[in-house]
């Protein structure tokens, strides 16, 4: 294969493909400052989720107490199991909870996704609990699969003890942690149908008749321009925690603030100010045809387009400073068949790698 667009030659048999990893690779994070932001909290974020930015935070790393955004995590894990296994989960003492609650009742049934909703909409410390002994059989060993989750994702200030997030020593999270967790979270489609409604239905299977209707109480759903989720918290020991998600013009903001007696307010001027720190930028579409030899066919040539619409999240600031590399082989056989992939474009910013695409032979005649 060769390079078009001033780069060295390559002897390379392969293109590239995203492939799984047990680990997240995530960006360190540092504190970012931004003229004419201040906040009241004791740790911020503003976490671009499309480009993996810190946009400003201060204290972004701190281990601090998180209350009742741990149940983020808690319906992550749930809603992951019960993709393969939505358990009918029967209700115990054992499941009742201090603090805020959706109200079970002993001997009621309720699938495990439901219980979901009454945790990020009132979070219900008994549904957490249900969960997290549906799902893990103890306290102990879910924690063990929040932490595990936790690893995967690329929490490296974080360890959980409880499904709820009721005060612990041994039980903490950073502002830039809990954005990870977010933008994960928010990329699970179940999960972003139920923090994005101000209300939400439940429905139990016995008593068959019995639904509840819950009242979000996350505010900005009704407070900030492009609010969909996330989760509210708050315990004397972590004060006013709260994550928030919200989208403008093609681009997702992740929020974090803990220990933060305005959040609302908070929230709403990060996101007004960060918002216009960055844009959308369309790199590449199926209009951008590249043409090479064909050998052995009808015509002269072939064509080569991106197998999709490439975008980025980007700086203002780096808006034009936006470089490509194609990757091609010299010529193509006439073997070759409409829709195969051959070669790809690199795009960058300065040395920097922001995103790729796979190009493929036109489908088109």
């Amino acid at each position: 294969m060769f390079c078009i667009g001033g780069c060295a030659a390559k002897n390379e048999t392969t293109v590239y493909s995203e492939e799984h990893t047990e680990t997240a690779a995530v960006k360190a994070a540092e504190d970012v400052s931004v003229e004419g932001i201040s906040d009241n909290a004791a740790a911020a974020v503003v976490y671009c989720a499309d480009s993996g930015e810190v946009l400003y935070g201060h204290n972004v790393n701190d281990k601090r107490a998180i209350a009742s955004i741990t149940k983020i995590m808690t319906a992550v894990v749930a809603l992951e199991y019960a993709s393969s296994l939505d358990k009918e989960v029967k209700i115990t003492p054992e499941m009742y909870a201090e603090g805020s609650s959706m109200y079970l009742k002993e001997g009621e049934i309720i699938k495990l996704s439901e219980l979901v909703k009454g945790m990020m909409a009132v979070s219900g410390n008994d549904a957490a609990n249900a969960v997290a002994l549906t799902v893990g059989g103890s306290d102990e060993k879910f924690a063990d699969m929040m932490n595990q989750k936790a690893k995967q994702i690329g929490m490296k200030n974080t360890h959980f003890v409880t499904p709820s997030g009721l005060d612990s020593e041994k039980h903490y999270s950073s502002a830039y942690d809990m954005a990870l967790l977010c933008a994960y979270a928010m990329e699970n489609d179940s999960f972003r149908d139920i923090v994005s409604q101000k209300h939400v239905e439940v429905s139990y299977v016995d008593p068959e008749s019995k639904t509840q209707t819950l009242t979000n109480h996350n505010k900005l759903l009704s407070l900030c321009e492009g609010c969909i989720g996330i989760k509210t918290g708050f315990t004397k020991k972590a004060g006013r925690t709260l994550c928030s998600c919200a989208e403008r013009d093609g681009v997702r903001l992740i929020v974090v603030t803990l220990n933060d007696g305005d959040d609302w307010n908070d929230h709403c001027n990060l996101y007004d100010k960060c918002f216009s720190l960055v844009q959308c930028v369309k790199l590449a579409d199926k209009n951008k045809i590249i043409e090479l030899p064909l050998v052995g066919g009808d015509s002269d040539s072939v064509s080569l387009v991106p197998e999709r619409e490439v975008c980025a999240v980007l700086k203002n600031e780096e808006a034009d400073k936006v470089s490509e590399k194609i990757y091609a082989p010299r010529f193509v056989y006439a073997s070759a068949e409409k829709g195969e992939f051959i070669g790809r474009i690199e795009y960058y910013i300065g040395d920097r790698m922001i995103t790729n695409v796979r190009l493929k032979i036109t489908d088109e005649s």
